[in-house]
């Protein structure tokens, strides 16, 4: 049974097949509600498109998966909602001209518009204040992140920032939407031993405070689950693939997978999305 905030995860003969074969295939895994798992394997071995599956972005081909109790692939924009992703290339990375400020405004600014009631909206505006930079400063402190650190503090540029400090920002802006599930990719790229070990430390006070953490990784730390995506042997918390290269599933395919099968969950949301991200990026100065 879940907590009151994090999600279990769990799945079954769980597989996803491109136009060139299988980018993941087998994946057997239970995870309770906090819990830290690891997806390892080489880079090109489906681990990304494992992590998007697990978290509604992509629909798998065989197999059963659920995320806090919603079924994949029936309820994909229901697990979306509920999910979060830190750091994924291609999908949600950090824009390197924006600002540490303007990346955190902008998303307090859409998670107002999208997670808010209708009354939160007309609230006064001293008061909707408040209650953005509250989520901004609990989603820093629980991403070990202090601004007045950083070179110029708040007005750094990401493209100054040190890998872990970008990682620990883009984790921070996954955490202001107060995720079940976060979703981690590269978690140890191009990190010296030490700023692994930092980053794993990071991603394990997510996960014991409730909520679930899915990352991948080369080298899965102790004490983790850990499905691995190079391992022919189909086993709990294991994964099995029949091709390398995570390009058999294309962007193509991630945009087709990526809509819900409820026709009236994708409804409402095509509804919104457009208007209000370009109302907030209108305020934080993005073109």
């Amino acid at each position: 049974m879940d907590s009151p905030h994090g999600a279990a995860v769990t799945a079954e003969d769980f597989g996803l097949k491109g136009p060139r074969g299988w980018a993941f295939r087998g994946v057997r895994l239970d995870a309770p509600p906090g819990a830290l798992v690891a997806i390892e394997g080489p880079s090109g071995s489906g681990r990304t498109c494992l992590l998007l599956a697990l978290t509604g972005r992509m629909r798998p081909s065989e197999g059963r998966a659920e995320v806090g109790g919603l079924r994949l692939p029936r309820q994909m924009a229901a697990v979306r909602r509920i999910s979060a992703l830190g750091p994924v290339p291609g999908v949600s990375e950090l824009d390197p001209a924006f600002t540490v400020a303007e990346h955190l405004r902008e998303r307090a600014l859409l998670q107002r518009r999208f997670d808010g009631s209708l009354r939160a909206l007309f609230r006064p505006r001293a008061e909707r204040t408040a209650v953005a930079r509250n989520r901004i400063d609990t989603a820093l402190d629980a991403a070990g992140l202090d601004p007045a650190t950083l070179p110029k503090a708040e007005r750094t540029s990401v493209r100054d920032l040190e890998r872990l400090e970008a990682l620990r920002l883009s984790v921070a802006l996954a955490l202001i939407g107060r995720p079940r599930l976060l979703a981690v990719d590269d978690t140890d790229l191009k990190l010296s031993d030490a700023e692994r070990a930092e980053a794993w430390e990071l991603l394990r006070s997510v996960a014991d405070s409730g909520t679930t953490v899915l990352a991948v990784c080369s080298q899965a730390p102790g004490g983790a689950i850990t499905i691995r995506t190079d391992n022919t042997d189909t086993a709990a918390a294991t994964a099995t693939e029949s091709v390398s290269d995570t390009a058999d599933v294309t962007e193509a395919d991630a945009s087709d997978a990526s809509e819900p099968a409820e026709a009236p969950e994708a409804t409402t949301t095509e509804k919104t999305t457009d208007e209000g991200t370009a109302d907030a990026f209108a305020e934080t100065g993005r073109a």
